[in-house]
C-alpha cells in the first residue's frame, strides 16, 4: 500500500507521546515493504521546543536513530500545502487528531471530490471525553471511520454521531527500540525512575502522593525526566532526594530503564476518572523493557495487562511505599514482574500487533493491503 500520516511529528517526541506510537507503526509498515510519507506542519509547537532544549543535534540525534526518517517525514508550510498532491496515488490516509481542524477539513473534501482511498482520524488523547466541544469541531463527514486508542473514545465518536464507524485501535510499544538491555554493575545501579511530565495540572497531587513522597520515606536513589515541571516542582523533586534531569529522548529511555530497579506509571486524572482502559503508552513501553512496574490504581476494563501479575498496583501512597520496597528488597519477585510483563507485551501490545489490526481494518474497508515493491516515497 502507499500510505500518507498527516500527524503532528515524528520527527519530535518533546511533550508528544503520540511521536512514540507513531514511529514504530511507520516502522513497521516499512518493514513489510510498504510506502509511506508522512506529513508534519515544519514550525510544530514540539519541534519548536525540541530546538530550543536540544538545539540542532538533538534533531541530528533522532535521524541517526531512525535513519529512514529522512525518507519519510515531509515538513509542510500550512499556507501552502498541496494536499491533492500530497494525497495522489495513496491507498490509505490517517489523520492524526493533533492536526489542526482546517487541514482535517481539507483532507475530507479531497476524498468527497472523488479520492480513492481510505481514509482515517486517529485520536489519542482525552480531548474527546475532557473537551467535546474541541472534538465537534473537526468534520468527518467523508471520512471511513475513527482509530480511537480505547474503548471508551470509541463509543463517543459513535454515540455523539461525529462518525459511523469506530475501531478500537489502542498504543503499543515499539520493540525495535524499547527491549531489555543488559544491566550496569550493581554499583551503578539506582533505585527508582520516572519519565513522564508534570500533567499541566492533572496530575500534581498524585504524583507527590504516589512518587515524591514515597521515595522520601524510603529514601530511593532516583531520576526524574520530563518536561514543564514548575519550579515547585523541581523543589520538590529535590526534597524527595531524587534528581531531575529534564527533557530526554524517548530512544533513549531504555538505557536509564536498564540503570533503575523499579519504575511506577502515576495516569492523569482524566484517565483514571474517565477513560478507563486506557493506559497512555509509558507502561507498555517500560514492560517490554523488562523493568518492574508499580501503578497507582487505574482500571484496565479491556484486560490489556494482568494486575498484580505484570506489575503491582497501589491504592495509595502508603500501599505505593509498600510495593517499591518489596520490589527493591526481593529479587525474586522482581524477576517474576519483568518476565511476566514482558512476556505481556511480546504476546499482545507491539506496533507489529497493531499494524496486523490496521490492515484488516483496511481489509474491511475493501483496501488490498498487501506491500509494493518500495518501502519509501
Amino acid at each position: 500500500m502507499r500510505i500518507a500520516i498527516f500527524c503532528h511529528s515524528l520527527l519530535s517526541d518533546w511533550n508528544h507521546g503520540n511521536a512514540h506510537f507513531l514511529r514504530g507503526i511507520v516502522a513497521e509498515l516499512l518493514d513489510r515493504g510498504h510506502q509511506v510519507s508522512a506529513y508534519e506542519p515544519q514550525d510544530g509547537w514540539s519541534r519548536a521546543n525540541l530546538l530550543r532544549d536540544g538545539g540542532t543535534a538533538a534533531i541530528d540525534e533522532v535521524h541517526a536513530r531512525f535513519p529512514w526518517l529522512d525518507a519519510v517525514v515531509h515538513p509542510y508550510d500550512p499556507a501552502t500545502l498541496e494536499v491533492d498532491a500530497a494525497l495522489d496515488g495513496c491507498d490509505l490516509a490517517i489523520v492524526h487528531e493533533w492536526s489542526e481542524p482546517v487541514l482535517v477539513a481539507r483532507i475530507g473534501a479531497c476524498r468527497a471530490a472523488g479520492g480513492r482511498f481510505a481514509l482515517l482520524f486517529h485520536d489519542t488523547h482525552h480531548r474527546a471525553a475532557s473537551a467535546p466541544q474541541e472534538m465537534a469541531r473537526y468534520d468527518l463527514r467523508h471520512y471511513d471511520g475513527v482509530l480511537a486508542f480505547g474503548e471508551v473514545i470509541r463509543s463517543i465518536y459513535l454515540d455523539r454521531g461525529w462518525t459511523q464507524r469506530a475501531w478500537t485501535w489502542h498504543e503499543a510499544a515499539d520493540t525495535r527500540v524499547f527491549r531489555p538491555l543488559g544491566a550496569p554493575a550493581p554499583a551503578d545501579m539506582r533505585d527508582l525512575v520516572w519519565i513522564g511530565n508534570w500533567g499541566d495540572g492533572e496530575r500534581g497531587a498524585e504524583l507527590r502522593e504516589f512518587l515524591l513522597a514515597p521515595a522520601r520515606r524510603l529514601r530511593l536513589r532516583g531520576t526524574i525526566h520530563g518536561v514543564r515541571y514548575p519550579r515547585r516542582a523541581r523543589w520538590a523533586i529535590a526534597l524527595a532526594g531524587l534528581r531531575y534531569r529534564g527533557w530526554l529522548a524517548n530512544h533513549r529511555a531504555p538505557e536509564l530503564f536498564a540503570r533503575h530497579r523499579v519504575t511506577v506509571h502515576v495516569p492523569r486524572r482524566p484517565y483514571v476518572e474517565a477513560l478507563p482502559g486506557i493506559p497512555t503508552i509509558r507502561p507498555f513501553e517500560a514492560l517490554a523493557c523488562g523493568i518492574p512496574l508499580v501503578s497507582s490504581p487505574w482500571q484496565d476494563a479491556e484486560g490489556l495487562f494482568r494486575p498484580g501479575q505484570d506489575f503491582l498496583v497501589a491504592r495509595d501512597g502508603l500501599q505505593m511505599r509498600g510495593c517499591l520496597r518489596e520490589i527493591l528488597r526481593d529479587a525474586e519477585l522482581a524477576a517474576a514482574l519483568r518476565d511476566s510483563g514482558l512476556q505481556t507485551i511480546r504476546a499482545r501490545h507491539t506496533c507489529a500487533h497493531r499494524v496486523a489490526e490496521l490492515l484488516a481494518i483496511c481489509g474491511s474497508l475493501g483496501v488490498p493491503s498487501g506491500a509494493t515493491d518500495g518501502a519509501v516515497a
